[in-house]
């Protein structure tokens, strides 16, 4: 089941980045006094209560502003508003009920979603809620009162924020067909595929870079079998991008990344593996997601002989040495080339997404592996690695009990996560390993 987003939306300058950096737990946001200074939006995991979910930061929205940074700002909340479950609509105390507010409410209320509005910098609640009171002329319900800087009323806010979840999770029923995420660089096929796969043209395609703005979802039927494949908007590099929307797709592709089993990076043969390739790959690798590399319009590539596929694999699994797990398929969506192999690529990868290997076998592997390459020491203390269990599905999860955590160098894990995959596979899945300490095996 996928996170639900929380979008924290408002006019500039409200203390949208603070609160969120509160959430987060982190200083990701730039936070300075200036309206206008957080322009790009970004996104961060938070939990609260056990309940998971993305927290997406904004730009500031003026309504009226012919301003070229807030105009964008604006545009960027609109898009995080579509794409938000609930939305977090921030206020200012201090400078009171504003008319761009009034606007934004109107913005708000139109979306449907369900709207918790925030008045922030009310740093003394006694003294400041007869201003506060001032916001329940926005007509969008009930003003929660907080300071971010502060850090006051933040656990009720999330209490409000999370009661939404449940409402959202109750009436849903769970759908347990595949999904399948198309993800990649504007202009490399996303949506030729789907369409080449489906027989009719579904999805909109164009030479266009970024026609696809939206994350489409399209139900694929094979023998008997649903997919759900979601293609998402493009991501391309910040410096060569001019229109406003192209500026914001990375949330859209990280949300469906999100909401998917399996991520297809689509590349383009033509152009090779790219820095943004490996941004996309990193998305669904942290995720934990199933990956599949998709070479598409292999087919145009010329001057081809029986090398040219080794030495195209060997450059991808260079730049993206990450994700030495991911499955390649060289494809062709304007002919169909190798395409029907696609659907036996993501039906392999999610049987080992959900693969399970029994306590017994992992520790016989475990103590094989320590026979033949002794665990580190630092300074006279050597780890001790006691046993090992599967903990998880999508992606496969270990627990590795030890004796000290900080002797459990990152480049040992990577030989057990070598030792399991030489022994179960797990192509075209992450393996996670979470290292606990115990101080005595019999404890």
């Amino acid at each position: 089941m996928s996170k639900p987003i929380v979008a924290v939306v408002g006019r500039p300058n409200v203390g949208k980045s603070t609160l969120f950096n509160v959430l987060a737990g982190e200083r990701i946001s730039i936070v300075k006094d200036t309206p206008g200074v957080t322009r790009d939006r970004i996104y961060a995991d938070c939990t609260w209560l056990n309940h998971a979910f993305t927290l997406v930061d904004t730009g500031g929205i003026e309504p009226d502003s012919r301003d070229v940074i807030l105009s964008q700002m604006r545009e960027q909340a609109q898009i995080a508003i579509d794409t938000a479950d609930v939305i977090l609509f921030m206020t200012d105390v201090r400078q009171g009920l504003q008319d761009a507010d009034a606007k934004v409410a109107d913005m708000l209320r139109r979306s449907g979603k369900p709207v918790i509005l925030v008045v922030n910098k009310v740093d003394a609640f006694q003294k400041m809620m007869p201003d506060v009171y001032e916001f329940y002329n926005l007509g969008i319900g009930d003003p929660i009162p907080v300071s971010a800087a502060s850090r006051l009323g933040i656990g009720d806010l999330l209490d409000e924020v999370i009661s939404h979840f449940q409402k959202e999770s109750a009436g849903a029923e769970e759908d347990d067909r595949p999904r399948i995420a198309i993800v990649g660089k504007p202009n490399v096929g996303k949506s030729s595929i789907i369409n080449k796969l489906l027989g009719e043209n579904r999805v909109i395609v164009s030479d266009v870079a970024g026609t696809t703005r939206d994350a489409i979802d399209t139900v694929v039927k094979r023998n008997g079998k649903e997919y759900i494949f979601i293609d998402t908007a493009g991501l391309r590099r910040k410096n060569k991008i001019k229109e406003e929307l192209e500026r914001y797709s990375i949330i859209r592709t990280v949300m469906a990344v999100e909401r998917a089993d399996v991520a297809v990076l689509v590349i383009d043969a033509a152009e090779g593996v790219t820095e943004q390739d490996a941004k996309i790959a990193g998305i669904a690798h942290e995720r934990g997601k199933g990956i599949i590399i998709a070479v598409n319009k292999w087919d145009a590539v010329p001057d081809k002989d029986d090398k040219s596929v080794n030495r195209f694999t060997a450059k991808v699994r260079e730049y993206l040495s990450f994700i030495p797990y991911a499955q390649i398929l060289f494809i062709s969506a304007e002919t169909g080339q190798r395409l029907p192999k696609l659907f036996d690529y993501i039906d392999v990868v999610l049987e080992n997404q959900s693969l399970r290997v029994s306590t017994g076998v992992l520790n016989e592997i475990l103590t094989e592996a320590v026979a033949m390459q002794q665990p580190p020491s630092d300074k006279g203390k050597r780890l001790k690695l006691y046993y090992m269990t599967q903990v998880a599905v999508k992606p496969p999860t270990f627990v590795v009990f030890v004796n000290d955590k900080e002797l459990m160098h990152f480049s040992y894990t990577r030989y057990l996560e070598n030792q399991i995959r030489n022994a179960f596979g797990f192509k075209g899945t992450s393996l996670k390993f979470l290292i606990r300490e115990r101080k005595d095996k019999n404890a």
